[in-house]
């Protein structure tokens, strides 16, 4: 049997690692960090600085494998992740199977929560279903994009009464969903908010938590050209990007 910790990090500020996350680091043998090439550096080097802050010993390993490329922006876009999935699925069996002993824990960190948008819960369960390997997997929840974006805007994410959906930028550009007012949206690389009635209150902050951060809001008429800009500058300037967003219907549209 080989234990594995799934530890929420939090989104980009060290100190948004919980206790139960500092405990979970401090019981696991070996990490594994996907490394995403030299313009995603700072990601690896991130979960880095969250070991050697936290744990209080010296005698975990960590284990560097190149992840899977992927090419998301083509029309089959379920075909492209599908093949991704099973790419890192054949890749992690192989680590976990050569690195991590029985009897040992290993240890996945994931950025913000790994209940928001993130496959390694699935990808594990995936290697756990083929039968080669017993896998016990225990997961500690962490301080998500969304959770920090309201910190950081001082808003509440939803109104009196209210319902709250969290959707990506692919599903926003077919337009506002039905029976809500505040929408946060995640993974939106074309800024989908640019086709939405331009009355639209939006929060929107990139590189949350971390000294990189930045932070616009105002309705989408006054400030969604300049989210557009700096969004494309910030990416280029550092190669990747996580932004996330609130969008807060205009009252004559509800």
């Amino acid at each position: 049997m080989r234990r594995l910790n799934i530890i929420g990090i939090g989104a980009g500020d060290p100190d948004y690692v919980t206790i139960q996350a500092i405990e979970a680091l401090n019981h696991t043998d070996v990490f594994f960090f996907p490394d995403k090439g030299e313009d995603k550096e700072d990601l690896l080097g991130f979960r880095q600085h969250i070991c050697e802050r936290h744990i209080e010993h010296d005698r975990y390993r960590i284990v560097e494998s190149k992840d899977p490329g992927r090419d998301l922006s083509g029309p089959e876009y379920g075909d492209a992740v599908a093949d991704w999935r099973e790419q890192r699925i054949v890749l992690w069996e192989r680590l976990l199977r050569s690195e991590l002993a029985e009897g040992q824990s290993g240890g996945f960190l994931v950025w913000g929560d790994p209940a928001f948008y993130d496959g390694t819960l699935r990808i594990l369960e995936a290697v756990r279903a083929r039968g080669g390997l017993e896998l016990e997997l225990s997961v500690v929840p962490g301080i998500s994009a969304v959770q920090a974006l309201a910190a950081r805007h001082k808003i509440p994410l939803t109104q009196v009464g209210g319902s709250l959906l969290v959707t990506t930028g692919r599903e926003l550009t077919k337009g506002w969903p039905e029976g809500v007012d505040d929408v946060v949206v995640m993974l939106d690389a074309h800024c989908a908010f640019a086709e939405l009635d331009p009355g639209t209150t939006i929060y929107w902050g990139a590189y949350l938590g971390s000294p990189d951060e930045i932070l616009i809001s105002g309705t989408i008429a006054d400030c969604g050209d300049e989210i557009a800009r700096v969004r494309s500058e910030a990416r280029a300037r550092k190669g990747w990007m996580f932004d996330t967003y609130l969008l807060r219907r205009p009252r004559d549209a509800r």
